[in-house]
């Protein structure tokens, strides 16, 4: 089993019903045609349900016949439901403190347990699924990739693109992360 993981396209915000810019909407479609070029046969495709996310695979799924399933696992981490002036020191740091918690929000460790589990299901169910393609956002896919590869981190999510693919694989008894998406 191989897992994609792709980050959406530009967005007008943050919020969960924030649709893509017109950039934004470009970037679906080039997405969609690198995906149909990519040597692999996607089995399936999973997102977020964030606006954003589904409006980003939306142009691939139309265009191969693929049904979009909804899971809210996917969904972007919760860092606070209050505004943080310091935000992005809060989220540096929470890729080294993986329990730390701000107000209501989700730890990175609560967040990528729950992305985890997905894949975990996945792996144990009896579905015939060779490579299942996941949409999601930054953080959480940084935090996905932190899973796999402890070397992913603060920089690393820094350097994400709207939108970016990664390939994770299994390979003898070690996971394998790669970024394949170019432009």
């Amino acid at each position: 089993m191989k897992f994609i993981f792709a980050r959406h396209c530009k967005a007008t915000g943050q919020e969960r019903e924030a649709e893509l810019t017109r950039e934004g909407l470009q970037q679906a479609e080039e997405l969609s045609r690198y995906l149909k070029k990519y040597p692999i046969h996607f089995t399936r495709i999973l997102s977020s349900p964030f606006t954003r996310a589904k409006q980003s695979i939306k142009p691939f799924a139309d265009s191969t016949g693929h049904e979009i399933v909804i899971d809210d696992r996917l969904s972007e981490r919760k860092l606070s439901s209050k505004p943080l002036d310091d935000w992005l020191e809060i989220l540096e740091k929470s890729f080294t403190e993986l329990d730390q918690k701000v107000h209501d929000g989700e730890s990175s460790k609560e967040a990528m347990d729950r992305a985890i589990s997905l894949l975990y299901e996945l792996m144990d169910s009896d579905e015939d699924d060779d490579t299942v393609l996941f949409m999601t956002h930054g953080n959480l896919l940084a935090l996905i990739l932190k899973y796999f590869d402890d070397r992913y981190g603060f920089e690393e999510w820094k350097r994400l693109t709207n939108p970016d693919l990664y390939l994770v694989e299994r390979v003898d008894k070690s996971w394998i992360v790669k970024r394949i998406y170019e432009k």
